[in-house]
């Protein structure tokens, strides 16, 4: 509960970084030019049904510039809401998925293109980490404060299937484990909305998570886009999608559950508008988090409030 406040009453990322460094942080996402595992599997043909071509790095730089040129450019943009220190984001596609060699010298590169880089995130896969890359996750955690972003988005089997996912929970539970074994800060990926998870399911992937040694956590909403195998399965047969007042709720239980020392990266996710199918309310990023917090503040509800029972 070290990093919430009257307004915010759960471990925000933003306190978090601040506590921690003294001062604002914010990420450059830039884009490495990775492939996934998923998309190029021949058995799951094309990945995870709701993933895009550009494999959730619709705000990332252009993999056509330079590294360098990458992180001026958002840098730039960046500045003209905030000034501090900057963590550089391995964030489209699957960010561990080439050869050891050639991830250590791209994240050696990403980490000393400015001074005021204080740390390297990396989203990627469970599948696509082994001894040798676990090995050289742990020789960058020597040299920045490091973040490793798993996709886990449901445990339930049937969403599992139904997703395309590609790997199980066993699979998950041994990249946090080998991750933490070397001191190494896990953040979760989790995804509500799935027509075959049930509201008990979103539930009981947060205290399925409270019983593994994990740092963060990003709760998203379903975003059905353009362009991606759930859009046709949508636009075919709609489904059910979470108004935002359900949304709101859900994750205001969730937090409740949620341990108290997990540090909450994302409350809800951004999508391009021009990719967006539903649900529209998505788009209004800060109206959604407002909501949240509002409705937490007037019940007194708080992150970890209802953990130990």
């Amino acid at each position: 509960m070290e990093y919430m406040t009257k307004e915010k009453r759960y471990n925000t990322l933003n306190a978090f970084y601040r506590h921690k460094f003294g001062e604002k942080v914010f990420k450059i996402p830039l884009n490495g030019g990775f492939s996934c595992p998923n998309k190029e599997s021949k058995t799951l043909k094309g990945g995870c049904i709701y993933c895009t071509e550009s494999g959730s790095g619709d705000f990332a730089g252009d993999k056509n510039d330079s590294l360098k040129e990458q992180y001026n450019k958002i840098l730039q943009m960046m500045n003209n809401k905030w000034n501090g220190k900057t963590i550089v984001y391995f964030q489209a596609n699957t960010n561990t998925y080439k050869p050891v060699d050639e991830l250590r010298i791209m994240f050696d590169e990403a980490i000393s293109l400015s001074e005021d880089i204080v740390g390297l995130s990396i989203a990627t896969r469970c599948d696509a980490l082994d001894e040798a890359k676990y090995n050289l996750l742990g020789e960058l955690s020597k040299k920045t404060y490091l973040q490793i972003e798993l996709g886990l988005q449901s445990i339930n089997d049937e969403t599992i299937s139904f997703m395309n996912r590609g790997h199980n929970k066993e699979c998950f539970e041994r990249a946090v484990k080998e991750l933490r074994k070397r001191e190494i800060d896990v953040v979760v990926h989790i995804i509500n909305g799935f027509p075959t998870d049930s509201y008990q399911d979103s539930l009981n992937i947060i205290k399925y998570l409270n019983t593994l040694d994990i740092q963060g956590i990003k709760i998203h909403m379903l975003h059905v886009m353009r362009q991606t195998k759930l859009a046709k399965i949508y636009l075919e047969k709609p489904f059910k999608l979470f108004s935002l007042n359900e949304y709101r709720d859900l994750v205001i239980d969730q937090l409740e559950l949620l341990n108290s020392n997990i540090i909450v990266h994302r409350i809800t996710g951004d999508s391009p508008k021009h990719l967006l199918i539903e649900p529209q309310w998505t788009l209004k990023k800060f109206i959604v988090m407002n909501e949240i917090d509002k409705k937490m503040r007037e019940t007194n509800s708080y992150q970890g409030k209802k953990t130990t029972l």
